[in-house]
């Protein structure tokens, strides 16, 4: 299954949800993910939660696959490896949008080595109850570098999120110009049946020389 269902391509790379999507970080491979059952969420009763639909890793604090994650200006993605004989995935994909991510803490462990923990709010009907947390884990170094260009791309996504509901709440109600080319509402009265006193627009064809 997929959770908030990504679309990849033949070679298993997620495909751009609009033009203006793209991947400027790359694609990391090596990637540990655990998605932590926290009290008041649970994975779906298709996804890894069902006893022998899956053979991913599956801990007292959550289940976890291995794969790759790529980090778009919109969303953070992983992707599981394929499937094989010998392992089946708990879950296709996960992916969740920048936005939606409500904290990020990188943490350094002598015993359960470095790590990033993310607290997210699931899409609807994505396959994930709220709340949610995600636990990420890199074969090799570069997770703390990783782990601030995800700090920026999200406070990017926030900011614009935030500007794009404040510019929505902002515009002016239509109305309709009046006669005076003012754009306020009027009324077909406002325009009058006949010419005011001395006004007479009536001209013998001399008048307008």
């Amino acid at each position: 299954m997929a959770l908030n269902a990504v679309a990849l391509t033949q070679d298993r790379l997620p495909r751009p949800l609009h033009a203006n999507e793209n991947f400027p970080y790359g694609i990391q491979e090596g990637v540990k993910l655990t998605l932590a059952l926290l009290p008041g969420s649970s994975v779906s009763p298709s996804g890894p939660s069902s006893s022998g639909s899956s053979s991913g890793s599956k801990q007292s604090d959550g289940v976890t696959e291995k794969g790759t994650m790529a980090l778009s200006n919109y969303r953070l993605i992983f992707i599981s490896n394929p499937p094989s004989d010998k392992h089946k995935p708990a879950f296709e994909s996960f992916a969740v949008p920048l936005a939606d991510i409500l904290s990020t803490k990188y943490e350094q462990s002598v015993f359960k080595g470095n790590h990033l923990l993310l607290d997210v709010k699931p899409t609807p009907r994505g396959g994930l109850s709220d709340p949610t947390r995600v636990e990420v884990r890199f074969d090799g170094n570069g997770l703390y570098k990783f782990a601030c260009a995800l700090d920026e791309a999200r406070e990017r996504a926030i900011y614009m999120k935030r500007q794009s509901a404040e510019e929505e709440e902002g515009l002016p109600a239509y109305s309709t110009p009046g006669p005076s080319g003012a754009s306020t509402p009027y009324a077909p009265g406002d325009i009058p049946d006949e010419n005011p006193p001395g006004n007479d627009m009536t001209h013998a064809a001399g008048d307008w020389m």
